[in-house]
């Protein structure tokens, strides 16, 4: 199995070795980049029965963007707000270990299936999650899970509602699909 494949695998299946890893691997923001645009892709497949190919191409630029935000969200909270002492970590860090935790996000291509949307998506969004708070954990050196919980909440909920102003500011629908 190749490198990056088999990167994926882990981060799916939470391995905190492997958060290490990317976080200390500078040449691996290449493929954090593609899981998320993978996990995108796989998003927009699962929804193209319902939203066409032009959303596709939306959902890329808007995982991307997100991504981007969350990170330095998961920076900023976690170094500035939330440290523990021995926390030390840079932007290029979070972007790393948070882009692999999207890999959980490739199972929403089953969306596609009828009936099974919102089941896939729900299983990926709470995967992804699950992903987000070990990557967290991993890039700030944290020794509390609660700690790494927290900052995703946080993070998470800021996330929201700056997404929610773009999105109205941009004469786009805000409600939850």
């Amino acid at each position: 199995m190749n490198i990056f494949v088999d990167r994926m695998v882990r981060a799916a299946r939470l391995d905190a070795n492997l958060y290490e890893e990317v976080e200390a691997d500078k040449n691996t923001m290449g493929q954090a980049t593609l899981v998320v645009v993978l996990a995108s892709v796989a998003a927009g497949v699962g929804h193209f029965a319902t939203s066409g190919a032009a959303y596709m191409l939306v959902l890329i630029i808007g995982a991307l963007l997100g991504w981007y935000i969350w990170a330095f969200l998961t920076y900023f909270i976690g170094t500035r707000l939330l440290p523990e002492p021995q926390t030390k970590a840079d932007l290029g860090e979070l972007l790393r270990t948070v882009g692999f935790a999207s890999a959980p996000g490739i199972i929403r291509v089953f969306g596609i299936i009828p009936l099974l949307t919102a089941v896939i998506y729900l299983i990926a969004a709470l995967w992804m999650l699950a992903a987000m708070i070990v990557a967290v954990r991993q890039a700030l050196d944290y020794t509390s899970t609660w700690r790494a919980i927290a900052v995703c909440v946080i993070g998470w909920v800021i996330q929201g509602v700056v997404l929610t102003v773009i999105i109205l500011a941009l004469g786009g629908d805000a409600t939850p699909m």
